[in-house]
């Protein structure tokens, strides 16, 4: 049987962290819904709820749920990224974090990675040190994830970590959403290149009007998946 984690989703009252909390929930994880206001996370936490089976979804202001997670899921504007990393300080020391922040820019041309010396994976690390961050799920749909509970076999969700350990929980948490492990890509400087190609797919599902995804090819695999 697959481990059960708490999970917190800071930032679950937008469109991706409510995909994942959903999906997770549906997993059988116990997911709390963080944002700053716990009201709107409540209103969050209920929409989840009523497309479950079974079970329910907390809902929390974020340092309350951050308190009562074993994981964390940073799912947040990377406008607001290091105020609210910063906000949650010395509460992320110890845990595993999964930042799925992805630091774009949007003009005329569409949306582009922002030009930056760190990403936002890296950028969670410096400032909180003894947190055990992990780059992973920058790349799913955030409608796909919200579109029912069938996983998204086609796809495969890449994790990048410093902390081995860390990312190999994360990597088996992937189960949820896509049915199979996530991919160890590396050391979670490699975020740098995954936040920006977050980009790239949106623009692909804006042109060609669908929701495309990334599946690696060469690896050996379950025959399952």
């Amino acid at each position: 049987m697959t481990e059960q984690f708490k999970i917190a989703v800071v930032g679950g009252t937008g469109p991706q962290g409510r995909g994942l909390a959903y999906r997770f929930a549906v997993a059988g994880h116990t997911v709390t819904i963080g944002s700053r206001s716990a009201e709107r996370a409540a209103e969050t936490a209920e929409r989840i709820a009523a497309r479950l089976p079974s079970g329910r979804v907390d809902a929390a202001d974020n340092l309350s749920a951050v308190r009562g997670a074993g994981i964390v899921l940073l799912a947040v504007p990377y406008a607001g990224h290091d105020a609210l990393v910063s906000e949650l300080g010395g509460e992320l020391d110890g845990r595993i974090v999964i930042s799925c922040v992805n630091p774009l820019g949007f003009d005329e041309h569409g949306p582009y990675g922002l030009p930056l010396e760190r990403s936002a994976a890296e950028e969670a690390q410096l400032l909180v040190p003894r947190a055990r961050i992990v780059g992973a799920f920058h790349h799913l749909a955030a409608a796909s994830l919200w579109a029912g509970d069938a996983p998204l076999a086609h796809e495969d969700v890449m994790v990048c970590g410093d902390d081995r350990e860390a990312a190999a929980v994360v990597a088996g948490l992937a189960r949820a959403v896509t049915g199979h492990p996530g991919i160890d890509v590396g050391p979670l400087r490699l975020a740098r290149q995954l936040e920006p190609l977050t980009a790239v797919l949106i623009s692909v599902n804006r042109r060609h009007k669908v929701r495309s995804g990334i599946r690696l090819e060469g690896l050996p695999r379950d025959p399952a998946s």
